[in-house]
C-alpha cells in the first residue's frame, strides 16, 4: 500500500510542477547559498560548524537574541513588500531606500514635535511616515504616466535626492536637536511615539506584528479583491488591461503609492522602535535589502515574510561569527549567493524537472 501511495504520489507530480513552485525553487537558492557559504568558512580554515551554530544562537538562541531578529525582519518585511508591490503592475522600484529614509525623517519629526496621547501617537507617527514615503514613489509615478521615464532611472534619481536633501541640509540643518552638534541627529521623540515592547529584557516590540499585519493585508488585497486582480492584469499585459477598462495609470498611482508607504513605514519602525530620533549618520541599506527580500520571496507578500525572517535572522546571528573569526559581513555574503542564485533558478527547475521526469518514469 505504501509503495501504491509513494507511486502515486510520484505520478501526481507533473513536470511542470517545480518550474511553477517559485517558493520551493526559492527555498533551494537560499539553501544552496547557506551551503556554499558554509564551504567558503570550511575552506578557510575556519570552524564552520561552530560559527552557523553560533549564528543560531544569535538570531533565535534567546528572547534578547530573537528581539534583534525581529526588528530587522519587520523593517525588511516593509521594504520587500514595498518592492514586490510594484512588481505586481510591472514596475521595479529601486527608490525604496530613499522612501525608507523619507518615511524615517517624518516619523522622528511626527514623534517629537506633536503632543497627543500614546494611542494616537504612534499610528499617526506611522501615517506621517507613509505619507512621506509616498510622496518621491507617486513623482516616479508621475514621471512614468506622463513623460513615459523609466521608473527604474526616476526612482534611482530620486534617491539620491532624498539622501541629500536629508542629511546634508535637514538633519544638520533645520531639524537638528537645539543645541546640539551637526552629527546628532533629530530630538528625541515623545515617550508616548515609542512602539510598545512586547517581552522584558528584549527589544521585541510591535513592530514584528505590524509587519505580519501588513504581509497579510497585502497578501488579502492582491489575491482576494477586485483592485488586486487589476493590478496584476495591469502586471501581466498593461494594454490588454486597458482595453479591457482597467484604468491603467490609476492603478499605477495607486501601487507605487502603496510602494512608497510601506518603505516609509519600515523607517518608522526603526525610529519608532530602537532609534528614538533620526540619527545624524544613518545609512542601513533597509530599502536596498528590501530588493532582494522581494526577488527571494517571488513577489508574495508571505513568501516576503518569510524572506524577511531569513535575512533578519543572518543580520543578527551574524555579529556571533566573530567568536570564529568570520566577519559579521559574511551575512551579506550569504544574502547576495541567494540572489544570485534566485535569479538562475532557471537552472533548479531544469534539475528538479528531470528528477520528476525520472521517478515517472521509474513508477510507470
Amino acid at each position: 500500500m505504501a509503495e501504491q501511495g509513494g507511486a502515486k504520489g510520484a505520478q501526481g507530480l507533473s513536470a511542470r510542477s517545480f518550474s511553477t513552485r517559485p517558493g520551493v525553487l526559492s527555498v533551494l537558492a537560499v539553501a544552496s547559498a547557506l551551503l556554499v557559504g558554509f564551504l567558503a568558512i570550511a575552506l578557510a580554515g575556519k570552524d564552520a560548524s561552530g560559527g552557523y551554530t553560533r549564528m543560531i544562537e544569535g538570531a533565535f538562541g534567546s528572547p534578547a537574541a530573537f528581539g534583534e531578529t525581529s526588528i530587522k525582519t519587520a523593517v525588511l518585511t516593509c521594504t520587500g513588500l514595498s518592492v514586490g508591490l510594484a512588481f505586481v503592475v510591472g514596475l521595479f522600484n529601486i527608490g525604496a531606500e530613499g522612501q525608507f529614509i523619507a518615511g524615517a525623517l517624518a516619523a522622528a519629526v511626527a514623534g517629537h514635535a506633536l503632543r497627543l496621547p500614546a494611542p494616537l501617537h504612534v499610528p499617526v507617527a506611522l501615517l506621517c511616515a507613509a505619507a512621506a514615503g509616498a510622496l518621491p514613489a507617486l513623482v516616479a509615478a508621475w514621471l512614468k504616466v506622463r513623460r513615459g521615464v523609466h521608473e527604474v532611472i526616476s526612482t534611482i534619481m530620486l534617491n539620491w535626492v532624498v539622501i541629500y536633501l536629508v542629511h546634508d541640509w535637514l538633519v544638520v540643518g533645520p531639524l537638528r536637536a537645539p543645541g546640539a552638534i551637526s552629527t546628532s541627529g533629530t530630538a528625541q521623540i515623545q515617550a508616548t511615539a515609542e512602539l510598545p515592547r512586547l517581552i522584558e529584557g528584549s527589544r521585541l516590540d510591535v513592530g514584528l506584528p505590524i509587519a505580519i499585519m501588513l504581509a497579510v493585508m497585502a497578501w488579502l488585497l492582491l489575491g482576494r479583491t477586485v483592485l488586486g486582480y487589476e493590478m496584476r492584469a495591469v502586471g501581466a499585459n498593461p494594454d490588454a488591461s486597458r482595453v479591457a477598462g482597467i484604468p491603467v495609470a490609476r492603478r499605477l498611482y495607486l501601487a507605487m503609492g502603496m510602494s512608497g508607504a510601506l518603505s516609509g513605514i519600515g523607517g518608522a519602525l526603526l525610529i519608532l522602535g530602537t532609534e528614538h530620533h533620526y540619527p545624524g549618520v544613518f545609512r542601513t541599506g533597509y530599502g536596498f535589502d528590501g530588493i532582494a527580500v522581494a526577488l527571494v520571496g517571488s513577489g508574495h507578500p508571505l513568501g516576503v515574510l518569510a524572506a524577511a525572517l531569513c535575512f533578519g535572522g543572518l543580520r543578527a546571528g551574524a555579529t556571533r561569527l566573530q567568536l570564529v573569526g568570520v566577519h559579521p559581513s559574511f551575512a551579506e555574503l550569504i544574502q547576495g549567493l541567494a540572489v544570485l542564485f534566485v535569479a538562475t533558478r532557471a537552472l533548479f527547475a531544469g534539475g528538479l524537472d528531470r528528477i520528476t521526469a525520472r521517478l515517472r518514469r521509474q513508477s510507470s
